[in-house]
């Protein structure tokens, strides 16, 4: 099974489990008036579209290319993570004002054990989501899974918080429910916004990491026919990239034999998980003036 359908079954998996979630919380928040439990409770609202999204965005990427689409679909992942992105944010802001009303107004807050039921079968059935979902994206190394994985993973802990303001609540700190709903919305916030920046990088066709870039040149460095490179550039196609680079070879060589390198590195530097596609120029280098100019420097 390839990496699109594995990850097709993970966001379906994620969206049940998350309107599973979404059903319980906003029940007992409404009938609480807890704002952390509603916060959560928006929160797996927020995950069901983020689901939906990575759902849509897989299959979009999935298309391979076409005479439209030279370089295939894969920045659709990213333009509907964008999409997510700006979804959390204008959520998070609207649930943090009002949970800020609520540490200053006291709003009613009537404590139930369903507060604490509620946490704790979130917190189970987000770990087993967290556990699913990180398997198969140890697989592909999808950043949609990726994205899936922490948002579950993340929500563990936030349901943490929720869980400790219903206790607390029962306690009589009920003022507590209002902070931890406020942060929360700042935790989605932060989270829409990390979302947006990987987002908006790739869109812009920001570079590849250092990381990738050693990669490839260690590949190179493997190949002693090759004298130097240059302009070694790369352009984002989804959550892969377009390599392009210039190699100096031998000008003695045919034309035949210098191509082939160039082909054999191709396919080299294309079988790393990171690369799409990649394209080189073969330029000739006077490997003997080179030399001689060396030479006639060591004698003077």
């Amino acid at each position: 099974m390839n990496r699109y359908k594995e990850t097709k079954i993970a966001t379906i998996i994620s969206i049940i489990g998350n309107i599973f979630l979404l059903i319980i919380k906003f029940i007992v928040g409404i009938v609480s008036s807890s704002q952390a439990m509603l916060s959560d409770a928006f929160n797996s609202a927020g995950d069901i579209f983020s689901s939906l999204m990575a759902f849509i965005g897989n299959k979009i990427a999935s298309k391979e290319a076409d005479e439209d689409h030279n370089l295939g679909h894969g920045k659709a992942e990213y333009i509907f993570s964008l999409f997510i992105s700006l979804a959390m944010i204008i959520v998070s802001i609207e649930l943090l004002i009002s949970s800020i009303k609520s540490i200053f107004y006291n709003n009613e807050y009537q404590f139930s054990i369903w507060l604490i039921i509620v946490c704790l079968v979130t917190i189970f059935t987000k770990l087993i989501l967290y556990i699913i979902v990180n398997h198969i994206y140890k697989k592909h190394h999808n950043i949609l899974l990726l994205s899936t994985a922490t948002d579950h993973r993340n929500d563990c802990f936030l349901t943490s918080l929720t869980l400790i303001a219903s206790i607390c609540g029962y306690l009589g700190y009920r003022e507590v429910d209002g902070v931890i709903g406020a942060l929360v919305s700042l935790w989605i916030l932060r989270s829409g916004l990390l979302i947006f920046r990987d987002s908006y990088d790739i869109l812009m066709d920001k570079s590849m990491d250092n990381e990738l870039k050693d990669k490839i040149l260690n590949i190179i460095s493997k190949y002693p026919d090759i004298k130097k490179i240059d302009h070694l550039n790369s352009t984002p196609v989804g959550y892969q990239y377009q390599i392009s680079l210039t190699i100096f070879i031998d000008g003695n060589m045919s034309t035949y034999d210098s191509h082939e390198i160039a082909n054999k590195l191709e396919k080299d530097i294309t079988k790393l998980e990171e690369v799409y596609l990649t394209l080189i120029h073969v330029n000739p280098i006077d490997v003997k003036v080179k030399k001689s100019k060396s030479s006639n420097q060591k004698k003077n």
